[in-house]
């Protein structure tokens, strides 16, 4: 239930921030970006003094405890193996709803050029309240895929703030096979990284890859072509 649980209330509360603060803000990114992580700050807070400021442990169904054991060197925990999957099944829908929908029809087009799309009879203010939930809603189910590998608290998402923005740099802006490949391969390049020179030194190493990336290729792995692009 914690499932579509987690995706309503999590777009409901997009839809809140959307018509609240984004709205005001079209054609300003930078702005955007500030404001919402101020927005991210003050939901920190708001639990904090509403709900708790202590973490909560979610436990995990009987199915989900225990682990694949490949060989003497390789075990894999099948909480792991269940978000792997079910972060996969997530991006499908995605796919399947911005190519076989309305709604993944009517985003593209706004996306690329918004007053086309208006004057074709496209209600963009609708569009962009439906995708910003969208969004939002698939940050709630990143949230109950996590609970399933860490505590549940105020600051859960924190950790990710970074990875995120380098998966979307690396992989290429509004680009959905970008982001799984940009995901994998840096998720992957950091666990190698990580046993021989630490935690610390692997997210450096790292984070000094992309930028020596970006410097040949500054619209990531697959940057948008033709009216997407000049969008």
């Amino acid at each position: 239930m914690s499932i579509p649980a987690g995706f309503l209330v999590a777009a409901l509360a997009g839809i809140a921030i959307e018509r609240g603060v984004i709205q005001f803000l079209k054609g300003r990114p930078l702005e955007t970006l500030l404001a919402t992580f101020g927005v991210s700050l003050i939901l920190q807070q708001l639990v904090r003094t509403v709900i708790s400021p202590l973490n909560r442990t979610v436990v995990s169904p009987e199915w989900m405890s225990g682990s694949l054991v490949v060989n003497d060197a390789l075990s894999l925990t099948l909480n792991r193996l269940f978000v792997l999957g079910f972060a996969l099944v997530v991006f499908a829908g995605l796919m399947l709803i911005m190519r076989r929908t309305r709604l993944g029809l009517e985003v593209r087009a706004v996306t690329q050029n918004r007053s086309m799309a208006r004057a074709m009879g496209i209600r963009a203010t609708r569009v962009d309240i439906m995708t910003f939930a969208l969004g939002s809603g698939v940050a709630g189910l990143a949230g109950v895929a996590l609970s399933q590998l860490t505590n549940v608290g105020p600051n859960l998402g924190q950790n990710y703030i970074i990875d995120s923005f380098m998966v979307v740099v690396f992989g290429g802006v509004g680009n959905l096979w970008g982001t799984l490949v940009a995901g994998l391969s840096l998720g992957v390049m950091n666990q190698l990284i990580e046993p021989w020179a630490g935690a610390v030194l692997a997210k450096i190493i790292v984070l000094v890859f992309i930028i020596l990336f970006i410097q040949k290729r500054p619209r990531g792995l697959f940057p948008q072509k033709g009216r997407a692009a000049e969008g």
